[in-house]
């Protein structure tokens, strides 16, 4: 059966002093999480457990990124989370610290639902 994408958020999340990209990764997670409201499970009668869930996380060290860590902060549907290059480490010379902001992309899936409902 096709799907198709219903649903795009994005999130920024970071770790300002502890240089840990999992903990940036889950943060930006939570913020893409939080300008969502999903309401047409409810209201079409939709099982939560149809949707797949796809999160890509940009940050300047993927294999720092536990994923699976990330992927059991998601609420809803069958998750897979994937670490690529992107998001920005921010040096403190003077500090000798490192910033770390991290990206996410969350994506949802739906079984094509074409057909199943009709309009009133």
């Amino acid at each position: 059966m096709t799907e198709k994408r219903i649903i795009l958020e994005m999130g920024t999340g970071n770790d300002l002093y502890g240089q840990d990209y999992t903990k940036a990764a889950r943060r930006a997670v939570q913020d893409a999480l939080h300008h969502s409201s999903i309401t047409l499970f409810s209201k079409l009668g939709i099982d939560h457990a149809e949707m797949r869930v796809e999160v890509t996380i940009g940050v300047q060290d993927p294999e720092a990124v536990d994923c699976d860590l990330v992927a059991a902060d998601l609420p809803r549907g069958r998750a897979t989370v994937r670490a690529v290059r992107g998001g920005l480490d921010v040096t403190d010379a003077q500090a000798g610290t490192r910033h770390v902001v991290a990206t996410a992309a969350i994506e949802a899936f739906l079984p094509d639902q074409t057909g199943k409902y009709v309009q009133s």
